[in-house]
């Protein structure tokens, strides 16, 4: 049987654990109440979603997101934040981003309504009172009024508004990725890699965060203005703002996807703003970061755990299709269909779920490389879904099987009536597992036309192995294979 964790406390080792375990209680303050099993049994419905990162970095087709504007020149900088006066993706449609998503078989989204760089993809109130000027011959702090989002582009329209209500047509769960620091905002200086660094930083972070967060940019902006209580103020009020509107304007949200952190200085209010986001919403589902036991999941990000976690906190892999989450202008960087469901296979078979990471063009067109590697997927999906969809894991400790080239990964059925065997690898269709023939009943091959039982004539036992040759296979399945076998079970495979 599943193992049921009592344990559902983030994991040490996660890696943005590590930034904030010595400063966030393990155990929340008794007035903040998690979301609920209702919420979490919801959570961990979800196999398959896709994580689609959007902003200012898409018109340059940067990849790895907003993270180049770090290593910029000033001039560069100065020009980067400007870009969002010609921002205007006319391909974007909410309407066929959605009928994608569900045609690939994908049961939710994130959407980065705003990443590090400062620009919001919604249609914010929060203004910005001070920011850095780039172009000046030496950088300076200047006085500005602006939301520093779409409604102030050529573009104008709410993209997360509509991508709301796109989901709910077709019934797609709704997830909010929205990033704590900020670095066109002054005042969230100098948190997470904020290029401004004021001269009283040590005050504000620990002599470690001082090291790595200057990260050895030399295009930063050194001994810049102290960080007064004003500036602090300014900071909490606009991240609580935004943070209330996403949660307020757009219906029931399913995930607050939050990135990074803060630091100990400043984690006492930011613990207010959680506590009144959960009072606003107290079915969202937070991600873990920056908030610790706060939150109700977490992320391991572009690896898959080798087996399943100590924890019953849920958990959910963020990986990206090409080079990063954002758009990859490169057709040969897109990992493919085949890697898509070994990966989905893999989380689900330890008791977690997969999120793939796409991104479009500053036009707001995917790459038709992820588009068709996507559409490949729904397919696959469509004749072997039960496999993946209202799955739970297997066993603890029989999750996966490797036999050479092949690796079978192990699910059952919800009401444990069925065990699948998801054969994967350079050999997917040669179906390699072993078992305890006592305890077998059925076995049937998942196919385009329906399960079909496989015959004992068509398995083959060698040293203690159940194989399914590929050519049995592609007999049954009539020619029409792809990507993964997958086989149905009644009874035990141990």
């Amino acid at each position: 049987m599943t193992k049921k964790y009592p344990d559902t406390t983030l994991p040490k080792d996660d890696t943005h654990n590590k930034r904030t375990y010595l400063y966030v209680e393990e155990t929340p303050d008794a007035d903040y109440k998690r979301a609920p099993q209702t919420a979490v049994d919801a959570f961990k419905d979800i196999k398959f979603a896709v994580r689609i990162h959007f902003g200012l970095y898409s018109m340059k087709k940067l990849n790895g997101e907003s993270w180049g504007y770090l290593g910029m020149t000033h001039a560069e900088k100065a020009e980067y934040n400007e870009l969002y006066k010609s921002f205007n993706p006319t391909k974007f449609n909410a309407d066929e981003w959605m009928t994608l998503f569900a045609d690939s078989g994908l049961q939710a989204f994130t959407f980065t309504a705003k990443h590090h760089e400062g620009f919001s993809l919604f249609d914010t109130k929060a203004r910005i009172k001070k920011r850095v000027s780039w172009a000046a011959t030496n950088p300076k702090i200047e006085d500005c009024d602006l939301a520093y989002s779409v409604a102030e582009t050529p573009f104008k329209r709410d993209i997360v508004k509509e991508l709301c209500g796109a989901a709910r047509k077709k019934n797609i769960k709704i997830g909010l990725y929205y990033s704590h620091p900020d670095w066109y905002d002054f005042d969230f200086a100098p948190y997470v890699y904020h290029p401004a660094r004021p001269v009283n930083e040590a005050d504000l972070v620990t002599a470690q965060e001082l090291t790595e967060w200057r990260m050895g940019a030399e295009s930063f902006f050194y001994n810049a203005p102290a960080i007064t209580t004003e500036n602090e103020d300014r900071m909490v009020a606009r991240h609580r703002k935004q943070i209330t509107e996403l949660l307020t304007n757009y219906g029931d949200i399913d995930m607050l996807c939050l990135d990074m952190w803060f630091g100990a200085h400043i984690w006492p209010r930011v613990k207010e703003t959680i506590k009144a986001a959960r009072k606003i919403q107290p079915n969202v589902m937070m991600r873990c970061r920056g908030i610790g036991n706060y939150g109700d999941y977490y992320t391991p990000e572009n690896f898959l755990p080798g087996k399943p976690e100590n924890t019953g906190l849920p958990w959910m892999v963020i990986y990206g299709l090409g080079n990063s989450f954002s758009y990859d202008a490169e057709t040969k960087n897109y990992k493919g269909a085949d890697w898509i469901i070994q990966n989905l296979a893999s989380a689900v078979s330890k008791g977690g779920s997969f999120m793939v990471g796409i991104g479009p063009d500053g036009s707001g067109a995917f790459h038709p490389e992820a588009v068709r590697q996507l559409l490949e997927v729904g397919k696959w999906l469509k004749v072997h879904g039960e496999a993946i969809y209202g799955s739970q894991m297997y066993d603890p400790k029989h999750y996966e099987e490797k036999h050479g080239d092949n690796v079978a990964y192990f699910t059952s059925s919800a009401d444990r009536k069925y065990a699948y065997a998801i054969s994967t690898g350079a050999a997917a269709h040669h179906v390699v597992i072993s078992l305890d023939r006592s305890n077998l009943g059925s076995i049937e091959l998942l196919t385009p036309s329906g399960a079909k039982p496989v015959s004992e004539a068509d398995i083959t036992k060698l040293d203690g192995m159940f194989i399914i040759p590929k050519e049995v296979v592609q007999r049954l399945c009539g020619g029409k294979y792809a990507h993964a076998s997958v086989i149905r079970l009644s009874g035990s495979i141990m």
